[in-house]
């Protein structure tokens, strides 16, 4: 982690966690320059990748999680999909969180030192679950199961999917912590200069490669100028993501914003960990120095 900066007085805050898929990663950079600052987290509240490193900071693993993320490429990524072909959504999500649990240990909720929140959506009710309490692994599970992606999962009864298919930013739980300041991290927000499609990686028919792996998967056709369902699937996720997003901020604000640009890669792009961390780094440091006292 960063070390904590000289002369800071401790504040405690509530960290709000968006969902957005490998842009969620930069999570990892905001939280090591909120540490940094001298600012104490007191309660986090998550949906979907936000849930993911939200939780495992509080389990106190970032390190490990990071340093593990950070090495992955996109062969690993691959190999770690459990296809699944009876409906329900294209992979299991099991051994992703079999993964997770063996490298970092297993936890329930109520253990952490820090008060967690899950995110997630009961898709028969279509209301939110906020998931505070049980297996801390089992709670990310549900949080981070984007519909048709990933198999919905069952949690108590309830058919559980991604919490940002309601709400990208949930504001709304960590309104039970009392804290010196809320920080939300929104990971959907407007396009910049600074940061562009082109720096993707680009397959030769002008598709990055896993999306093109998966497209020849689930596409007969086969040909190139069709996209591939897995391609529509994510872009309407995303699509519907910012619009919500917009909604909520609109809605709730918090004291303290940090908007990480939704063009600095695709959903899937986990291989660029390094590249995300540090782009939730320095953007974290800029909110941060513009404020007087950090």
């Amino acid at each position: 982690m960063t070390q904590e900066r000289e002369n800071k007085t401790a504040k405690e805050i509530s960290l709000v966690l968006g969902s957005g898929g490998a842009r969620g990663l930069a999570h990892i950079g905001v939280i090591q320059e909120l540490e940094a600052a001298g600012l104490k987290i007191k309660s986090i509240c998550g949906s979907s990748m936000g849930a993911l490193v939200g939780g495992i900071y509080a389990m106190g693993k970032l390190d490990e999680y990071e340093s593990w993320v950070r090495g992955l490429s996109q062969s690993d990524i691959f190999s770690l999909l459990d296809w699944n072909f009876s409906g329900g959504g294209l992979v299991k999500g099991q051994a992703l969180i079999k993964k997770l649990s063996d490298l970092l240990g297993e936890k329930d909720i109520e253990e952490l030192d820090i008060d967690f929140t899950a995110v997630a959506v009961n898709l028969n009710r279509s209301t939110e679950v906020w998931i505070s309490e049980g297996k801390l692994f089992d709670a990310i599970r549900a949080s981070i199961a984007i519909p048709g992606i990933f198999t919905p999962h069952q949690y108590r009864g309830m058919t559980l999917v991604d919490g940002g298919l309601l709400n990208p930013v949930p504001l709304a739980p960590s309104l039970k912590t009392i804290s010196d300041l809320t920080v939300m991290v929104d990971v959907n927000a407007e396009e910049t200069n600074h940061y562009r499609e082109k720096d993707l990686e680009i397959s030769e028919n002008g598709r990055p490669a896993i999306i093109k792996s998966l497209g020849r998967l689930f596409n007969k056709t086969g040909k190139a100028e069709t996209q591939s369902m897995i391609e529509i699937m994510s872009k309407a996720f995303e699509i519907t993501q910012n619009a919500l997003t917009r909604h909520h901020l609109s809605l709730y604000k918090a004291d303290i914003m940090i908007n990480i640009p939704h063009t600095i890669c695709m959903f899937h792009e986990f291989h660029r960990a390094g590249e995300i961390i540090e782009i939730g780094r320095k953007k974290a440091r800029k909110v941060l120095e513009d404020i007087e006292g950090y």
